[in-house]
């Protein structure tokens, strides 16, 4: 047993201990926000995310999207070749996601205003549960845009797809102009839209058939 020193309030070691508590309260709130904020922007995963776009990538250095067989929420097979000559907007995404949930309404502007310009949004769930949890998810929401359950073959030709959201914009000729892992800022999404719907369609002119032809 310890002492009590001699002229001391008693109730002072009580108060000293409170204000410990509440600082040491006060470090750990801050480090639980710091850790929450780093999932919402980074995405929801622990792997690192190694791949990130800033704008979207000069024509030279753009790859093939890889093609993928899928079924949409009515059964049907999609096909993202189908797409070619539109620019897509393919969004890795689930519904337990909450910085996914953030952007998707984004999307559903995005489909909304830029539908009938040639541009499609593609939603990827990556569920377990499939479409018994992503249809009323849907629903609720109001997602106006084509969504299919993905699986472990398609996240590989994506690069393993390690972080949730990841967003991949293609561009008309079928190649990734730009990818996006974790929350992106509304703006980047909506400059890249708009920069690809305005570059040219990717139509080749065979200048030796015109030329015969005006012959």
């Amino acid at each position: 047993m310890v002492r009590p020193d001699v002229g001391r309030p008693a109730n002072t070691d009580i108060i000293e201990l409170g204000i410990l508590s509440v600082f040491f309260m006060r470090i750990f709130t801050a480090f639980a926000a710091t850790v929450l904020m780093s999932c919402l922007f980074e995405g929801c995963s622990y792997a690192p995310a190694t791949v990130k776009a800033a704008s979207v990538k000069p024509a030279s250095e753009r790859r093939d999207a890889p093609d993928f067989t899928l079924k949409d929420a009515d059964g049907k097979t999609v096909h993202l070749s189908e797409y070619r000559g539109k620019v897509v907007l393919l969004d890795f995404w689930a519904t337990w996601c909450d910085p996914c949930r953030l952007e998707i309404p984004w999307f559903i502007d995005l489909q909304r205003k830029n539908k009938d310009r040639g541009f499609e949004v593609l939603g990827v769930s990556m569920d377990d549960e499939g479409w018994e949890v992503v249809k009323p998810f849907m629903k609720s929401v109001g997602m106006n845009y084509r969504v299919v359950i993905g699986n472990d073959e398609t996240t590989q030709v994506y690069g393993g797809v390690d972080s949730l959201p990841s967003t991949f914009l293609i561009d008309r000729q079928g190649k990734i102009a730009a990818i996006h892992i974790g929350l992106t800022s509304r703006k980047v999404f909506e400059d890249g839209v708009e920069e690809l719907l305005h570059a040219p369609a990717g139509i080749v002119v065979d200048r030796a058939s015109v030329y015969r032809g005006a012959r």
